[in-house]
């Protein structure tokens, strides 16, 4: 006999072996596939729901009468305590979480359980949160970090109200930070103190000292961000960009818009008014009825501080109406603009995620031609607006 003889194998027979093979896996790749989602309702039918998850799938699902549909608040994890609702309760918006049923035969398939939070919770929810965020929160640019002591220092205010805060972390502080492209607080992902770094903008929650110089924070949002200001050179509306020579780097800068971008016009009176102040702050005296203060720790930068302007005096005319002085409730008051108001040639000014030479608005502010004026000293404006706590959706958190 001879041991070296090759036994040939009919292509048929390996054909058949490998049919068998795939059809012996086949249970495990179906039992691999996902048994629930999580995403948000974009369209209601007939016993069905068309969801866009979270991955950015689009998927529909059957609900059968059997299938039980549960409401929670924002943030709730225990369905212990969840109340029953009807398919018919179920509206576009509302945030579910879809638990499918895997004996269950078609290409969408059916829902074993739906457990929804509805819009209007959400809503009510990020409104108490801004609330309280007003109230007992603090904001700023990080001055130094002793992560050991758990310990912040904030530069916080301008010019006569310029100071400093102490913010103490503990262990039960929950510490956030926006991720690179977005100031979304809902995207912001969990950090440790040692992410945070001086030049930081950071915004603290608690209970404060009376004279809001120290903190005990239970919540903690930080980043790193871009102040640019210049004149718009080109636009490319079809891509959602523009072009824009940034004054301080004297360098061409790609923007892009997204479509949570906070975008404003300032009118031009508004805009002159606040310009002859900031320009008067940045001489050392006043202008008009009110007295503008600036800080600039970082002289020349384009990096977005903590500072803030705050008229004084018994003036103001339509930048007082506009929120007692107070630039973020001001600018958040101005009528909202898009893409498509803007021209080439427009002075504007903004807020960004950090990068060289693309980066993507946070917030921009158009009609700002008197400001440029005065740009080291309006450079911080924005800064506070830019920081956008606790206005993110609330997540279906039930497992």
């Amino acid at each position: 006999m001879n041991r070296n003889k090759k036994v040939r194998v009919p292509v048929s027979m390996l054909y058949l072996a490998l049919s068998i093979a795939l059809l012996a896996t086949a249970p495990v790749l179906c039992a691999q596939a996902p048994s629930r989602f999580l995403g948000t309702v974009t369209a209601v039918g007939s016993n069905a729901l068309t969801v866009k998850t979270d991955a950015g799938e689009t998927r529909q699902v059957e609900l059968p009468s059997s299938a039980a549909i549960k409401r929670i608040a924002p943030g709730q994890r225990d369905l212990s305590t969840a109340e029953t609702i009807q398919f018919s309760d179920l509206a576009v918006g509302d945030r579910v979480l879809v638990k499918l049923d895997p004996d269950a035969p078609g290409p969408n398939g059916e829902a074993l359980q739906i457990v929804a939070i509805k819009q209007a919770d959400v809503a009510l929810k990020q409104q108490k949160e801004r609330e309280d965020w007003q109230q007992r929160g603090v904001g700023g640019l990080v001055k130094s970090v002793d992560s050991g002591a758990g310990v912040i220092l904030l530069s916080s205010g301008a010019g006569a109200t310029a100071k400093t805060i102490i913010v103490h972390i503990a262990k039960t502080t929950m510490l956030k930070r926006y991720t690179p492209a977005s100031i979304r607080y809902d995207a912001a992902l969990p950090a440790p103190i040692d992410a945070i770094h001086p030049g930081d903008q950071l915004r603290a929650r608690g209970n404060k000292n009376a004279d809001g110089t120290e903190i005990a924070a239970e919540e903690v949002v930080s980043g790193t961000f871009r102040n640019i200001s210049g004149t718009i050179a080109s636009l490319d509306t079809a891509g959602s960009s523009f072009v824009v020579k940034d004054l301080a780097t004297k360098k061409q800068v790609t923007i892009h818009i997204a479509p949570d971008a906070q975008m404003r016009r300032l009118p031009e009176m508004m805009a002159r008014i606040l310009a002859a102040r900031l320009l008067g702050g940045a001489n050392g005296s006043s202008a008009g009825s009110g007295n503008a203060q600036q800080q600039n720790p970082s002289a020349g930068s384009s990096r977005a501080g903590g500072g803030q302007w705050r008229g004084q005096g018994g003036g103001g005319g339509q930048w007082a109406g506009q929120g007692g002085g107070d630039p973020n409730q001001m600018l958040s008051r101005l009528p909202p603009i898009q893409l498509a108001d803007l021209r080439k040639g427009d002075a504007v000014m903004l807020v960004s995620t950090d990068g060289a030479t693309e980066v993507t608005a946070i917030t921009l502010l158009a009609g700002v031609e008197p400001l440029l004026e005065a740009p080291a000293a309006s450079q911080n404006l924005l800064n506070n607006w830019s920081m956008n706590s606790g206005a993110g959706a609330a997540e279906a958190a039930a497992q």
